[in-house]
């Protein structure tokens, strides 16, 4: 079956290349939608969105991910990741409540509105703890605080950047892990590969340099990634976990995941994998269709 993709970008990058590549392999028709020059009408789909099987929201911008994804589903066409799981996703706060109301081990999380309230989650925790933006990604304005002359010089900066976003305190327990964090890739909670991202900082991520290796994923890992999928909504997700004495602990799920790094780290077909699910969810959206008609 010769499926029309939508692959909505504000930037091609090596994932949304190794995902064309392979689309094109397989003889798919490609719409290339650029968010940064189209247009959405609220009453119908612009002409060429209409014959699209299935759209890949691989969007940069958080909010250009989910006003798109919106529009998406108000013109019928299914998109990967949805709009209610890009929303959970992309807020930290949601993201938390999400996990801990799924019953998913995730790092004691306190948030504030105010420099006092926030200081006083602070010194609830203790020194070190973990000052977060709520939307944001690559390791991006993530503090770890050690002092409280720390924790008041940060929390001045943030209150006073302006954007309402940065007057929403995030803070979190410092978790003490081996030098390393684990992301694995996931669709729908099956898991695709995993890596280990390690490196001498804090912040493991690999858009900081962190060195990767291939994770095998264990049974409590495969159980935690698949609770962890359902808790946000599922799609083609990145689930981020940490290793600490009582087992696992889940501290982010993420609906734009970038996987460059992760297909350079292990034998798996990465790019070949998540389009194998993405022709299952547009067929599985067809037969519906097709049975909602009959």
């Amino acid at each position: 079956m010769t499926l029309q993709v939508g692959i909505l970008y504000s930037r091609i990058r090596k994932d949304e290349k190794l995902l064309l590549n392979e689309l094109r392999e397989r003889d798919h028709e490609i719409e290339k939608i650029d968010v940064r020059k189209q247009t959405f009408d609220i009453s119908e789909a612009p002409e060429e969105f209409r014959d699209l099987d299935i759209v890949v929201d691989r969007c940069l911008a958080t909010s250009r991910s989910l006003y798109a994804t919106q529009f998406f589903e108000a013109y019928g066409i299914p998109v990967v990741n949805s709009h209610e799981t890009a929303d959970i996703c992309a807020d930290k706060v949601k993201n938390s409540l999400a996990l801990e109301k799924a019953g998913v081990p995730t790092p004691a999380t306190k948030v504030a509105f105010t420099k006092e309230s926030a200081m006083e989650a602070i010194e609830a925790f203790g020194y070190p703890c973990v000052l977060k933006p709520v939307v944001g990604s690559w390791g991006r304005l993530m503090a770890k605080i050690d002092s409280r002359d720390a924790a008041e010089a940060i929390l001045e900066h943030k209150a006073t950047l302006g954007h309402y976003e940065h007057k929403v305190f995030y803070v979190q327990e410092f978790v003490e892990k081996p030098g390393r964090d684990i992301r694995v890739l996931a669709t729908d909670g099956e898991p695709i590969a995993g890596m280990v991202r390690s490196s001498d900082h804090w912040i493991t991520n690999a858009a900081k340099g962190a060195e990767t290796d291939v994770f095998e994923p264990d049974e409590e890992a495969k159980e935690l990634v698949q609770k962890a999928s359902d808790a946000v909504g599922g799609g083609l997700l990145g689930i981020d976990l940490m290793e600490t004495e009582d087992g696992y602990t889940v501290h982010e799920v993420n609906h734009t995941v970038e996987f460059k790094a992760l297909d350079g780290a292990v034998d798996t077909d990465v790019a070949g994998t998540v389009v194998d699910w993405l022709e299952s969810k547009a067929e599985a959206a067809t037969e519906a269709e097709l049975e909602v008609s009959a």
